[in-house]
């Protein structure tokens, strides 16, 4: 998972590219990076770490132009280092610079092709560089000094053909303008948003539509699964379906943690989505255990906090804040490794002994996936003195690995992989479980004006909607990606260089 954004705008927008990624940042902590184009000259600045620390003053300085875009890296493939962090940049046709949210597929296969039969070099393992390069092998064709926007679009829907799995991508071409575009399913997410100026109109390609409001942009639409979006310099936007044949499945993850509350993805509000999935998770409780005797509810923070507010109400309970977040900390479950993860709950999480003593609490959490976060906070509830400790999630089990974009590579990391609930409850030391259903969080993330008529629910359901993997897809992407994978690449240290081609 990754956050991008991209403004063709009518002055500097390095700044503005900044505050973007800083309300992006949720999506990816282990790298940053800016890019700007001014009279032809590209400027990039990029690393690893948090925006706030890639970027020095003399940084913002050097990143001249009223074009440009960023992105924040969170490393679901490739390996944890700065020659990854993206955008990613060649030289040629034009000059291109490409950030991408998402996993393909088949990268393996293109890189490949790539290779051997285009000539072109690939630096990295990572298939963001696939991507840019597939794109500019496909803009080659064109072969004049100025490339038109129909030219950009031929080569999108020469890359549609081409490329298989989730992709939400900014490009800037050097001197022309930005394009934007989104996978036939439109599993990761792109909204389009505009801002009027004394000095014209400026335009906006995000992630989420909460980058478009901290900088007074608003939002226009999403981009439409098989769109791309193209924002010449001068600032006309041009829009093209570049593939007759889509599937709009969104990825329903984005609603249940990734996203942002305060974001409306495919005209559905975070917020909404989270607050009805309070409510049918209350109804399972009452259906299920009408005679419970749960004196509160306590969320863990804090993504499921919406959830468990509404799920209180619904019962008639106490809700209570009996965890204190430390607000330095990153996200646990997009940390690298499971060793990063569980050494940081504890010095994430601290809780109120006065909300746990002698009571017997619900804790709420967004999703169970690897089991020993949930585990370690239940551990922290009974210290604190808890009679009972039971647990409710608001997705239903993870069983399945995530092939687009999001860090669950290998199914013998999942919890709930070939573990009953009961399995489960008791592995994480609760004294009751209760999940929800996959039905009640599918009704969940629409309603009565959403045009989603289903999601990608893929680690849930096992079920792809790219229709292409297959289980020795999943057995590789597990020797590659796993937790074991990374730490062996880690114990390589700075040595390990992977150059393909060679």
């Amino acid at each position: 998972m990754c956050g991008i954004a991209g403004i063709v705008g009518k002055s500097p927008v390095n700044q503005r590219l900044y505050d973007a990624l800083t309300v992006l940042q949720h999506r990816g902590q282990d790298a940053a990076g800016i890019v700007t184009a001014v009279d032809g000259l590209v400027c990039m600045r990029k690393g690893q770490g948090l925006v706030r620390d890639v970027f020095s003053q003399q940084d913002m300085l050097e990143l001249r132009g009223n074009i440009g875009i960023g992105h924040v890296r969170y490393p679901t493939a490739g390996y944890d280092s700065a020659s990854e962090s993206q955008p990613f940049y060649v030289n040629a046709p034009y000059g291109i610079v490409l950030g991408h949210n998402g996993n393909l597929t088949n990268a393996s296969e293109l890189a490949d092709v790539l290779i051997r039969e285009e000539r072109r070099h690939l630096n990295t393992s990572s298939d963001s560089e696939v991507l840019l390069n597939v794109l500019a092998s496909e803009l080659q064709r064109v072969g004049t000094p100025r490339v038109t926007a129909a030219d950009v679009f031929a080569a999108v829907s020469a890359l549609y053909r081409r490329c298989r799995g989730a992709y939400a991508v900014i490009a800037m071409v050097i001197g022309h303008g930005i394009l934007g575009f989104r996978d036939p399913n439109g599993i990761r997410p792109l909204v389009i948003g505009q801002r009027e100026t004394a000095k014209g109109i400026e335009w906006m390609l995000a992630s989420e539509s909460v980058a478009l409001d901290m900088l007074g942009f608003t939002q226009v639409r999403d981009v439409a699964p098989g769109e791309a979006v193209f924002i010449a310099e001068a600032g006309r936007l041009h829009t093209q379906q570049c593939i007759s044949t889509t599937r709009h499945a969104p990825c329903i993850f984005e609603y249940v943690y990734f996203a942002r509350p305060d974001s409306i993805i495919d005209n559905v509000s975070v917020q909404r989505a989270r607050m009805r999935m309070g409510d049918r998770l209350a109804e399972k409780i009452r259906r299920e255990c009408p005679d419970h005797d749960i004196d509160v509810v306590i969320p863990v923070p804090d993504t499921s906090r919406v959830a468990a507010l509404q799920l209180a109400q619904g019962l008639g309970l106490k809700f209570r804040e009996g965890f204190i977040k430390n607000r330095y900390i990153g996200r646990t479950f997009i940390m690298p490794g499971q060793e990063e993860r569980q050494k940081l709950v504890r010095s994430k999480l601290n809780a109120i002994d006065l909300e746990f003593r002698n009571k017997t609490v619900l804790l709420v959490d967004d999703s169970i996936v690897r089991g020993t976060t949930s585990a370690q906070i239940i551990e922290l509830a009974r210290e604190a003195g808890a009679r009972k400790v039971y647990f409710a999630s608001a997705a239903p089990p993870v069983r399945h690995p995530n092939v687009y974009g999001i860090d669950m590579p290998a199914a013998s990391e999942l919890v709930a992989a070939g573990r009953s609930n009961e399995e489960v409850c008791e592995f994480i030391g609760a004294d009751w479980l209760i999940y929800q259903d996959l039905v009640d969080l599918e009704l969940a993330c629409q309603h009565d004006d959403s045009y989603i008529k289903e999601f990608d629910t893929s680690c849930f359901s096992g079920m792809y909607v790219t229709g292409d993997v297959t289980t020795e897809f999943l057995g590789r992407l597990q020797q590659e990606r796993s937790d074991a994978a990374k730490a062996r690449r880690r114990i390589g240290g700075s040595t390990l260089k992977i150059v393909r081609g060679v």
